[in-house]
């Protein structure tokens, strides 16, 4: 489902190239649940925003089921973002002046794939029935990312990308979380890709691997 080949990526750091990605290979199957580790500053945030079309490689190829990622033009990139991709960060990018569900529907509801029937599932599941009138600023970091995760999951996506989506929560409402993840993830059948600092949240997944020296190990 996704495919990445040789991929590279550098950066200009005082005039000279930091190498970040050096020839990454991964794959991930549809409903498989990856989690990616790595040492600070080894470049896991970086691959997550070329998968994601956030940023361009330098090299190799990204491929999306049958769409190469990395041959698409910025609208392209966009298109897929809005409707293929479910993005979830540490910080819950929550949109203020909406309420808890226009927040939930809003990636839905632009990509012209909103599903009430999913959508009230998404409710129950996250346990939001009764915040669905409340804005971000009146919730918990729990019940934020709660609402982030059922956002990129309303439109069914093919791939959902989380990046540290646990980093701002305390241990228990992040195991709580990633349980909720997980089982709505293997509900949809989408592939799940995360990014965590915690090898214990890590190891509840189907697949561990590390990125070291550019490289996925």
């Amino acid at each position: 489902m996704l495919s990445i080949q040789n991929l590279s990526k550098s950066f200009s750091s005082a005039g000279e190239p930091v190498h970040v990605l050096r020839g990454v290979d991964l794959d991930v199957r549809a409903g498989e649940r990856v989690a990616l580790t790595g040492e600070s500053g080894s470049g896991k945030s970086t691959l997550l925003h070329l998968i994601a079309g956030l940023d361009g490689a330098d090299g190799g190829k990204i491929m999306l089921e049958s769409l190469e990622v990395t041959a698409l033009p910025d609208a392209g990139r966009a298109a897929l973002r809005r409707d293929r991709l479910g993005l979830v960060f540490q910080q819950f990018n929550l949109i203020p002046s909406l309420s808890v569900e226009d927040n939930l529907s809003f990636q839905a509801r632009i990509a012209g794939r909103h599903d009430a029937a999913w959508h009230g599932e998404l409710i129950e599941r996250l346990g939001l029935g009764k915040l669905l009138r409340r804005y971000p600023e009146q919730l918990s970091g729990g019940q934020q990312q709660r609402v982030a995760i059922g956002r990129a999951l309303a439109i069914k996506p093919s791939l959902l990308l989380a990046d540290e989506p646990t980093g701002n929560l305390d241990e228990a409402t992040a195991d709580d979380v990633l349980a909720l993840t997980r089982d709505l993830v293997a509900r949809t059948g989408c592939g799940f890709l995360m990014v965590t600092h915690s090898l214990r949240l890590a190891a509840t997944l189907d697949r561990h691997v590390t990125l070291h020296a550019g490289r996925i190990t």
